[in-house]
């Protein structure tokens, strides 16, 4: 990763992605756009999304959000928004994954995932917690998470609704191998 703009390349099946972790305001009507474009969000759920970022825009770090956001020739593709869960210690929610439909089932969320999972490492690792919902048209979204490493731990009967219930997940991230003053690997205690 380049320091100085905080950019990371990857391919996704062969397209070539640039994940960048500062958002800004450009950002505002193209996630608001890529999470409508998903078709499983209602309004509320939209504009939380957008809220999300707004306040991260307004208040960086301080606001408890990290984003990390997938670019395909400039166009946004796909973005995760993460942050420690408060009153722990070692435990991040993460609040949103979208990715544009166009770029579903090319391994643009997996990558993504990857790109939070080390952000988490870098920041002491512990455990990342993803909540969704159990309805049916959520069926895709929990089979990613579970090939993805993340185990179902709790399941919350009728939470969202009746019918609909809440189900979490959870991954174990280590903590990122500390770099020793000379630029090796810190010995191990």
């Amino acid at each position: 990763m380049a320091a100085r703009t905080g950019r990371r390349s990857t391919r996704a099946r062969g397209a070539a992605l640039e994940f960048r972790r500062r958002p800004c305001a450009r950002d505002i009507p193209a996630l608001a756009r890529l999470v409508a474009a998903t078709g499983v969000f209602n309004p509320t759920e939209l504009a939380v999304a957008r809220e999300i970022l707004e306040e991260r825009l307004a208040h960086g770090r301080s606001s408890g959000y990290s984003f990390v956001l997938a670019e395909r020739d400039g166009t946004l593709v796909g973005y995760t928004a993460w942050g420690p869960i408060p009153l722990t210690r070692g435990s991040y929610d993460l609040y949103w994954i979208a990715v544009d439909p166009s770029a579903q089932g090319l391994g643009v969320g997996r990558a993504l995932l990857a790109e939070t999972e080390r952000d988490v490492a870098r920041h002491g690792g512990g455990r990342i917690y993803i909540e969704t919902s159990g309805r049916p048209a959520y069926e895709r979204t929990r089979r990613f998470y579970l090939a993805a490493g993340y185990a179902e731990v709790a399941r919350l009967e009728d939470f969202y609704a009746v019918g609909d219930d809440k189900v979490i997940y959870r991954k174990v991230v280590p903590a990122a191998p500390r770099r020793g003053k000379r630029g090796g690997r810190a010995p191990a205690r």
